[in-house]
């Protein structure tokens, strides 16, 4: 059964948005009675193994897949139903897949991602015409002298950098008060299912995006849930590396104890794909060292069918019995696991759930200011703001910007020590393990098909 097929046929299809409507998407409701599904789309939820059966027989070149991709980020994102997940679309994308087009011809394929076309979160240096600014008006017009560690592993395994997506402003950590995927820069980024739904956060534009067909894969980051929150919030594919395997060099910074990239992608295995190019050791990163003999070039060799086979899994139950519905549909998965092999530990209950997150706040705040100290100051000149200080002077005195500014819900840091920045979401750490009760029943195909579009219950 095909991904998406999975997801209008289940229950959990239908409660995949999290949490009550954002204020600032009051209106996107009766966006789905004033625009027309796109015509259909020949590249919608095709691997990145189906994408290179196509370049490798001819169907496809790498500069086709750039300009179709770029026509649905055009159709979904900045028309249509206005997704608004990328921030920004890579003005020399077409000549490096043409580059890459003939390479191909001359050399053959790099690898798996030759010519692969793959969007990046706003806070991924890329040192070319596209701007680094995490979502921030402060940083609008500047750009990175150099590409992240990650950056050059994807260029290096021939994928195309297609763009940048919107996130969460500071990947969720400018204010107390939030909305999942909004940023000054960029606005509001909607759920691709169900546009009044909340996408989750920070990697919201990566989730959206990748959920709609506007690229291959993407790229997140995450510092706590940032990855897995809108990978589930969009039925993706979400990885969070363990620290250390993944290069943090030229990533807008959070906590260098827990920030990390990774991949966000539709299948599993275009998720293992990817990670397999973004692994290696980085001498500007000492958490790399880590990794050293124990990281892979190709994590597809770990996809078996038997996988599951005792694999010990604990089934939370303190996170049930808020819908019969979902309830029903987790049974049934479970008893599934289970003939795959899965020893299922049930109940499997975690006593210290919930009592380290004043501590974990605590190390979040005070690295939080070392570390984006550390990155500004290694901007280029041109940057006007180059410490937190700075920045908070600048939200303090452009409180008014910003695209679609929800001026009751997005209050600007307010002290140079950042109390007062929090990961607003302070649910998402379980979502990826369980769904949340959804606020009105919706029947449709995600909005990003062609095939129906989707309209509320009463």
């Amino acid at each position: 059964m095909k991904r998406r097929d999975f997801l209008h046929t289940s229950v959990i299809g239908g409660a995949l948005a999290l949490g009550q409507p954002s204020a600032i998407l009051a209106d996107a409701a009766t966006d789905t009675k004033t625009w027309q599904p796109p015509e259909s789309f020949e590249l919608e939820e095709l691997t990145i193994a189906e994408l290179q059966q196509g370049l490798a027989s001819g169907k496809y070149t790498s500069k086709s897949l750039v300009r179709k991709y770029l026509k649905r980020i055009e159709d979904l994102d900045s028309s249509g139903p206005t997704v608004n997940s990328v921030i920004e679309v890579n003005s020399e994308a077409e000549a490096i897949a043409e580059a890459l087009d003939r390479e191909r011809k001359a050399k053959g394929t790099r690898g798996p991602l030759h010519g692969i076309p793959i969007l990046i979160k706003d806070n991924i240096d890329t040192a070319d015409r596209m701007m680094t600014t995490a979502g921030s008006l402060a940083l609008l017009n500047t750009h990175a002298t150099r590409d992240a560690f990650i950056v050059q592993k994807l260029r290096n395994a021939g994928a195309v950098i297609l763009g940048k997506t919107n996130l969460s402003e500071w990947a969720n950590f400018r204010s107390t008060h939030s909305s999942s995927g909004w940023s000054g820069r960029g606005g509001q980024t909607k759920n691709p299912y169900v546009l009044d739904r909340n996408p989750c956060g920070s990697s919201s534009g990566s989730g959206a995006a990748t959920a709609a067909s506007m690229c291959a894969g993407s790229i997140g980051t995450e510092t706590d849930g940032s990855i897995v929150c809108p990978s589930s919030a969009n039925s993706l594919v979400g990885i969070k590396p363990t620290l250390g395997l993944v290069s943090r060099t030229g990533i807008i910074p959070i906590a260098h104890s827990q920030d990390t990239a990774g991949p966000m992608t539709r299948t599993i295995a275009d998720g293992a794909i990817i990670l397999s190019a973004l692994t290696g050791i980085d001498l500007r990163d000492r958490a790399t060292k880590a990794s050293q003999g124990k990281s892979f070039v190709d994590y597809t060799q770990f996809l078996k069918k038997d996988a599951l086979r005792g694999a010990r899994l604990g089934i939370a139950r303190k996170f049930f019995a808020f819908n019969d519905s979902v309830d029903r549909q987790m049974t049934t998965l479970i008893a599934e696991m289970k003939t795959l092999g899965a020893i299922i530990i049930d109940p499997a209950e975690i006593p210290t759930t919930g009592k380290f997150d004043d501590s974990e706040l605590e190390v979040l705040l005070y690295e939080f200011k070392a570390d984006l100290n550390s990155y500004l100051a290694g901007r280029a000149p041109a940057t006007q703001v180059r410490s937190l200080k700075q920045l908070i002077e600048f939200n303090e005195q452009n409180r008014d910007r910003g695209r679609g500014a929800p001026r009751a819900t997005a209050r600007p840091i307010s002290d140079s020590r950042s109390r007062s920045t929090l990961i607003a979401d302070a649910s998402m750490v379980a979502h990826f393990v369980m769904p949340v009760p959804r606020m009105r029943t919706w029947a449709c195909r995600p909005v990003s098909t062609s095939k129906r579009g989707c309209s509320p219950k009463p």
